[in-house]
């Protein structure tokens, strides 16, 4: 598997899964916005001098934990929409710099899933109800891709029609930007801890591009806070299909802020 490299020694594998579909819209934001959700010991990830936030709807699939020894009955495969940004991290002992993702806020459809995430990673996720629809003559590749919630009483969407066929991410660009973060990061500082460092390990995704798009958030400043609301209500800099893989995420490791 052509993936990122892992931590020496690697620590055990937490979760295995499949990662498909992933609708990915980005928008800058100043990162002024993104200060108070920066966990100790990193430090915020520039695109071209711009910082953003990915609203990202995907299907979780064949999901087992313990290093695929366990699966849950009726929660192996689900909908997750989630709302990250990017940090980097330079490694002390290597001075390697490690690219990651910190998440503002993940939703999916059943209780038992969040309550795991929120155990284990110390993550902000919550339950809603879902739906999702994937279209098209390929099943393997849709071409039409949405993600609904509910939330406050209303139902939240993110749709597109993806445009052409799947191509590598070139070089420099911001499709390569958002999808080449290999590690995972949750500050735990409320809860007198010190903040997680995860790998996630998958090969390198296609990419296509996304016509018609759609998001309708008509409770945004309740779930995320009015400034990120005023980030999402901008045209996205950014909008594509990654085709997803197989992906491992590794345990958690405490890091020093």
């Amino acid at each position: 598997m052509d993936a990122s490299p892992s931590p020496q020694p690697p620590p055990a594998i937490f979760l295995t899964a499949k990662w498909r579909h992933l609708l990915m819209a980005s928008f800058a934001v100043e990162p002024a916005a993104l200060a108070a959700f920066v966990p100790a010991g990193t430090a915020l990830d520039f695109y071209r001098g711009q910082t953003f936030v990915s609203l990202v709807g995907f299907r979780f699939l064949r999901t087992r934990l313990l290093g695929g020894r366990l699966g849950v009955p009726w929660h192996r495969d689900f909908d997750e929409v989630n709302l990250r940004f990017y940090v980097r991290r330079a490694d002390p002992r290597t001075g390697e710099v490690r690219r990651g993702t910190v998440f503002i806020k993940e939703i999916v459809p059943r209780l038992a899933i969040a309550l795991v995430a929120r155990l284990c990673y110390r993550e902000n996720y919550a339950a809603a109800p879902m739906r999702s629809r994937l279209a098209g003559p390929d099943p393997a590749a849709p071409d039409e891709v949405a993600f609904s919630w509910k939330f406050a009483g209303a139902w939240h969407q993110l749709a597109g029609r993806a445009d052409g066929p799947a191509r590598e991410s070139a070089p420099g660009s911001v499709e390569e930007f958002i999808t080449e973060h290999y590690w995972g990061y949750s500050d735990r500082a409320s809860h007198g801890q010190r903040t997680l460092e995860y790998a996630v390990e998958h090969p390198r995704w296609r990419v296509r591009a996304v016509r018609d798009f759609q998001l309708a958030l008509p409770a945004a400043a309740a779930l995320y806070g009015p400034a990120l609301a005023a980030a999402l209500g901008e045209a996205p800099a950014s909008v594509f299909l990654a085709d997803g893989s197989a992906v491992r995420v590794y345990r958690g490791v405490p890091i020093s802020g």
